[in-house]
């Protein structure tokens, strides 16, 4: 049975509970909204010195391929010390990412708030609790077989928008998690952390329900794009499609594992 809009609401309540009913789950369609979803202007930051600009751009690809070689002890050990943006000069820890290393369901945000910042660990205040309470509706927990990371390690000031120039500093760490989880399934939590992984393809409104993929050498690992939390304690109306789209992540899920399982080897 398919739940109307009004229904859908009703049924959620928008709050910044979720839980998952008894009844038919929600049929989650195609998305038709083509805005795009913007946030302010970010707040002028400060310009990282030259040294640590020019050391960075000059010892980017030998940077990269390092990072590409490090186990979990030494890419957290990296990230500590790490020095390759401006971010570092203001933060109080790096916030590298917490879950299962093996995890079938990697989910990824933005940056670090301010809590994440002083307790090194993502999602640990109000938009934390709603990730919980989302990842609780489609049966995950925090560390039960999911993984949460984040585009940037460090946090931004004022909690703004990661830069470009930021999440390409952050990309290697990004990419090497990936690589040493390798999840079944990707979801991306927020404008920013598409275009960390996925690169300006479009606004993530246009990217909602569309088959996307990530890929790891000759792997594809299948990316469903929604909501950040935090968008959506200030935006209660899109719970819904954040909804639609935690329904879509669970059915794909799904769906890889039946594959998975009958494939022989």
């Amino acid at each position: 049975m398919s739940l109307s809009r009004k229904q859908m609401l009703d049924e959620m309540g928008l709050s910044p509970q979720w839980t998952l009913r008894d009844q038919p789950a929600v049929v989650c369609g195609e998305a038709s909204a083509r805005g795009i979803t913007s946030a302010a202007s970010p707040a002028p930051r400060p310009t990282p010195s030259v040294e640590t600009q020019d050391s960075f751009v000059e010892s980017a690809p030998e940077r990269a391929q390092h990072i590409a070689g490090l186990g979990w002890d030494q890419l957290r050990q990296s990230i500590a010390e790490c020095r390759a943006c401006g971010l570092c000069a203001q933060r109080k820890q790096t916030v590298p990412g917490v879950g299962d290393e093996r995890a079938d369901w990697l989910f990824i945000g933005e940056g670090p708030g301010a809590e994440e910042d002083a307790r090194g660990e993502p999602f640990v205040g109000v938009a934390g609790k709603l990730l919980d309470a989302m990842l609780a509706a489609i049966e995950l927990k925090r560390g039960e077989n999911v993984y949460i990371a984040n585009a940037v390690k460090c946090r931004p000031p004022g909690n703004r928008t990661p830069e470009a120039a930021e999440m390409a500093a952050c990309a290697p760490y990004l990419k090497r998690q990936i690589a040493l989880i390798a999840p079944r399934l990707i979801v991306l939590l927020g404008r920013a952390a598409v275009h960390a992984l996925l690169g300006e393809v479009g606004s993530l409104a246009s990217l909602r329900g569309k088959p996307l993929a990530y890929r790891d050498g000759k792997n594809e690992i299948p990316v469903i794009v929604t909501y950040h939390p935090a968008y959506l304690l200030r935006t209660l109306s899109d719970k819904a499609k954040a909804w639609e789209d935690l329904c879509r992540a669970r059915a794909l899920m799904r769906q890889i594992s039946r594959v998975q399982a009958a494939s022989p080897g």
